[in-house]
């Protein structure tokens, strides 16, 4: 049974960003629209069909994934830095909350705020062209998987950031454009070498892009370009999930190492 403690301070955290929807949620719902509206409707239209999808409908997926994985890194990130820097994480800590807890409250109300975007860009998406959910329980469990990755090193980038600017690095210049390069407007089909499917596949985000596109679309690049040996071609997308798990744990296991040393949180 969840403690009173941890109940309280997964309310602050999703009531921090609730309460601002002109920062958190307006900001990508419009960014969003302007995606829509430039790589879908107009060059959209002077692209052909890629795996039998309108493009503007193919990008979909990977723009969920952009603005969720975004938005719990970043809320993770800026709730840990800014309570080092005001030193109110101090009360936390002092809490008879488990480390454990603590973890588990920040990294879920972040995950929170990812889902919560993820569901107004493809609402968002919606608008522009129509959307099947295919895989909606396998959909479900992805998006709750990255969002709480993201989360995780959201928690780690708060620890180990000195300024505000560090912050604004770590998701602008390396988070977004790994996400880029991540399939989102391509597909790996596309490429006629095998050395650069080769190498899209050593960037994480695509198997994240491609497991939002299976549970959304039915549609999946790992299954196209044969990542796994016959007869197990078709389990690619649940390889996926389950590496994606793992690493996940990991990292959420690495939080709560970093909360137990005190890493970033006494300096």
């Amino acid at each position: 049974m969840l403690s009173v403690g941890f109940r309280a301070l997964f309310r602050r955290e999703i009531l921090r960003f609730v309460r601002r929807p002109k920062n958190t949620f307006m900001p990508p719902a419009i960014t969003n629209v302007l995606y829509f509206a430039v790589f879908g409707l107009i060059l959209g239209g002077r692209i052909d069909q890629i795996a039998g999808f309108d493009y503007i409908l193919f990008i979909v997926p990977g723009l969920v994934v952009l603005g969720a994985i975004s938005n719990a890194f970043e809320n993770a990130s800026f709730s840990i830095f800014h309570g080092r820097w005001n030193e109110y994480i101090h009360e936390t800590l002092t809490s008879p909350l488990s480390y454990v807890e603590m973890v588990v409250a920040y990294v879920g109300a972040s995950a929170v705020r990812g889902l919560i975007v993820g569901v107004i860009i493809t609402v968002v998406g919606r608008l522009f062209v129509p959307i099947s959910i295919e895989h909606g329980l396998y959909l479900v469990a992805t998006m709750v998987v990255i969002t709480s990755l993201f989360a995780g090193f959201g928690i780690i980038g708060g620890l180990v950031a000195r300024d505000f600017d560090d912050l604004t690095v770590m998701n602008q210049f390396i988070l977004r454009p790994l996400v880029f390069f991540g399939a989102v407007f391509y597909s790996l089909g596309t490429f006629e070498q095998a050395w650069q499917v080769n190498l899209s596949l050593l960037n994480p985000m695509v198997y994240m892009v491609d497991s939002v596109r299976f549970g959304l679309l039915g549609y999946s690049d790992l299954i196209s370009v044969g990542i796994l040996p016959e007869p197990y071609t078709d389990f690619a997308p649940l390889a996926s999930l389950a590496v994606l798990t793992a690493c996940t744990l990991l990292v959420l296991g690495i939080d709560v190492y970093l909360f137990k040393t005190g890493y970033g949180l006494t300096d």
